[in-house]
């Protein structure tokens, strides 16, 4: 007779090590030296969810990465491999990727596997699924710090929340609801539930809508009094419900216990977050949550509202700057005769970097395109050194001055001369101990075009700026710049700006197109998450070359564009802005004649005009209109060229001075005091829309109106071309002046 307690001789016999193993509740992993799986027991199996055809006892030797590690992981397994084949014991926690797709979340701890000699032959991982063991205090640390880390690395609110709600459900929860508070309402930011299942409609609220707890609802009362409520058993009733379809919800779910921690930072409340569990939806060894769960959801509410907090006040910031960005940059492109055009503008991601902090993403790049005089457009790219507000305030200043600045006509170095004293006024004044001025100005790159579509001709200067690429055909090349300035700002006390600023020439053939950019295009960092190369400048450069070529060989302007944009791998490091701008492949209608500057002449120019502007296909009535402008214009030049002194002239003699009487009786003193016979030109351009004319003189007094009174016969022409020209203005030259007007082909 068998007493109670006997075993039989088979089950007394002691367990050999493999059963043992096999039967334990915990994930064993044995790998070699080269982290290749040599022993897993069952329970890894299931915990790693990889059945046996997966790397496993009777499966090859496979690397320990593929049991499931996620990849933003890989670098914590590599150095527990480095540290325990040191000798040293790690601990640590893991995100795993199970075969079904789910995530679970491992503790695990790894410790040396030693021959009997002593040496390090392997390593021996132990590991059980995270908040599901009996030391919970030692878990939820581990858990907490991986929220910790997830947290750090977000400064968007969506992304914050979203990483918050994938890590509770399901490891943690079978629903997460994540509300803030918006304009005084609730607004439900996050619907986060088990794999397979979504609240049908009418019943939960979606992501977007409008939350209201009704009062006594514990989630109501977690926010009145700030503090994490638990439900350890909702079956019990007591909370009056959100809705009916929510109320139905529930009970269809077996909802059987909750969470609600109210969302606070710097005393203030920004929303709620919500936990639950379901007894339909998943098996759990639990389904109350209890004190200790309480807690834990509460450190973790302060942590997510910590990063919350955090998140909103980086996106205000950067909505201040791209406010900024939206209304200083150039919202709508004018139409030109013979040019295409394209930009990009592309903030740069958000970095904390050289210990200036989290940065916001826009900053001082800036373009832009300037309609001038008779068709000729003034084109621009400079870019702000530094970052966020500050940038671009500066660089709306510049814009606005350079626009300024722009309507004068001048050339382009006199204009960057005047926009590097402008950057100086700009400066915020400092004073050193003595009060002597020490204010140090913004530093600024900059490059300044102006375009004639009719002669094709490109005139520019350089303050420090990357020189544009060249396009003709599928050929692309930077521009030849003879001379780049210094930058706008750092100009040497006392040098004059035409010493540093000089202007230079080119003719940009038909169909040629030119690439201006900013250094963000081509100083690139490595994206996040991937292995991606840091490319020197040459080779940046090689790269953009061959983008733009291939779009530019079968593609309009926003191909050339968006082919730079792509063509440098990686994240963009500083903001970054394109201008590409085409000229047209035929040729602008255009008439230009010189006549004596005499009043019969007057007539001529205006038979010329109407001879023209009837050859173009212009109305009667628009004809005449133009007409009666030419010959205001014209009459106006020959007036005043009648009027005008004869120019002064003077002897250059070497030599001692001679005596009066000797100096005025030289040979041929006569014919060089004689003046000149005066000429003016008339050059008329047809575009797609206006007619643009210009009267060129020598005369360098630039015209102005005039209040005529009642009885004076003169002063009313410029005023007459004032109110019936579209836009009139005059601008010096190399030779004089020229006086201009622009009147529409058809309409007003």
């Amino acid at each position: 007779m068998k007493r109670w307690g006997d075993v039989s001789r088979d089950t007394a016999d002691p367990l050999s090590e493999v059963a043992v193993l096999d039967q334990m509740e915990m994930a064993v992993v044995v790998t070699d030296r080269f982290s290749n799986i040599r022993y897993w027991n069952p329970f890894a199996e299931k915990l790693f969810g990889r059945g046996r055809g997966a790397p496993g006892r009777t499966g090859p030797a496979r690397s320990v990465l593929q049991l499931g590690i996620a990849e933003k992981d890989h670098p914590q397994a590599v150095e527990l491999a480095r540290h325990v084949l040191k000798g040293g014991i790690w601990e640590g926690t893991f995100d795993v990727v199970r075969g079904d797709g789910t995530t679970v979340y491992v503790r695990a701890q790894a410790v040396p596997l030693r021959h009997a000699s002593g040496a390090v032959t392997g390593i021996v991982i132990t590991a059980r699924e995270a908040l599901k063991s009996n030391e919970r205090e030692k878990d939820r640390f581990g858990l907490l710090e991986r929220i910790g880390e997830r947290l750090a690395g977000s400064l968007y609110v969506e992304e914050t929340l979203r990483r918050v709600a994938e890590m509770l459900v399901p490891q943690f929860a079978d629903h997460c609801f994540i509300d803030l508070v918006k304009d005084q309402r609730l607004v439900r930011r996050v619907s986060h539930h088990v794999p397979g299942f979504r609240p049908p409609p009418g019943t939960w609220k979606p992501v977007g809508a409008t939350v209201s707890y009704p009062p006594g609802h514990y989630c109501d009362l977690a926010m009145k009094r700030q503090e994490t409520i638990l439900v350890e058993d909702l079956t019990l009733g007591g909370f009056p419900p959100t809705s009916p379809g929510s109320a139905e919800l529930c009970g269809e779910v077996g909802m059987t216990s909750a969470i609600a921690a109210p969302l606070c930072a710097r005393g203030e409340l920004l929303g709620l977050m919500y936990l639950g569990l379901s007894s339909g939806l998943t098996e759990r060894d639990t389904l109350h949550y209890d004190a200790f769960d309480r807690d834990f959801v509460g450190a973790i509410a302060t942590r997510v509202a910590v990063a919350v907090d955090n998140a909103l006040l980086f996106e205000e910031e950067r909505h201040t700057a791209e406010s900024f960005q939206t209304h200083l940059l150039p919202r709508d492109l004018p139409t030109l005769d013979g040019l295409d055009i394209a930009v990009r503008y592309c903030p740069a991601a958000p970095l904390a970097s050289r210990g200036h902090g989290i940065q916001t993403q826009v900053g001082g790049d800036w373009y832009d395109v300037i309609p001038l005089s008779a068709g000729r457009v003034g084109i621009v790219i400079g870019d702000v050194e530094g970052r966020g507000a500050k940038a671009a305030a500066i660089m709306g200043q510049l814009r606005a001055a350079l626009r300024a600045f722009a309507q004068d006509d001048k050339s382009p170095a006199d204009i960057l001369a005047r926009l590097d004293e402008w950057v100086r006024v700009i400066a915020d004044p400092e004073h050193d101990a003595y009060g002597a001025d020490v204010s140090s100005p913004p530093i600024v790159t900059c490059q300044y075009f102006v375009y004639d579509a009719w002669s094709r001709q490109l005139s520019f200067a350089n303050a420090g700026h990357a020189p544009p690429l060249v396009v003709i055909g599928d050929q692309v090349s930077e521009l030849d710049i003879a001379h780049v300035g210094q930058p706008l700002g750092v100009r040497a006390s006392g040098m004059h700006p035409e010493l540093v600023y000089k202007e230079q020439s080119v003719r940009l053939p038909a169909g040629g197109a030119l690439v201006l950019y900013t250094d963000g295009l081509v100083d690139r960092r490595p994206a996040r998450d991937a292995d991606t190369k840091i490319y020197s400048d040459e080779e940046s450069l090689r790269l953009l070359c061959e983008a733009i070529g291939e779009a530019a060989a079968d593609g309009g302007v926003e191909q050339v564009a968006e082919a730079a944009t792509r063509a440098v791998p990686g994240e963009i490091d500083d903001d970054m802005a394109i201008l590409v701008v085409r000229s047209d492949p035929g040729d602008l209608m255009m008439h230009e004649r010189t006549f004596p500057a005499e009043p019969i002449m007057v007539g001529e120019a205006r038979r010329m005009a109407a001879e023209t502007f009837t050859s173009w296909g212009m109305s009667s009535d628009r004809g005449e209109l133009a007409c009666l402008l030419v010959s205001e214009v014209v009459t106006n030049v020959v007036l005043h060229a009648s009027a005008a002194p004869a120019p002064r002239r003077e002897l250059v003699l070497d030599g001692p001075p001679l005596g009066f009487d000797e100096a005025w009786d030289l040979p041929g003193g006569d014919e060089t005091a004689l003046p000149q016979a005066k000429e003016f030109t008339l050059r008329l351009r047809r575009g797609g829309r206006s007619i643009w004319v210009e009267v060129f003189d020598q005369d360098l007094r630039l015209p102005r109106i005039r209040s005529a009174g009642e009885n004076d016969e003169g002063g009313r022409g410029l005023y007459l071309v004032d109110q019936l020209a579209r836009r009139w203005g005059s601008r010096p030259t190399e030779e004089g002046k020229a006086v201009w007007f622009e009147i529409p082909i058809s309409g007003r």
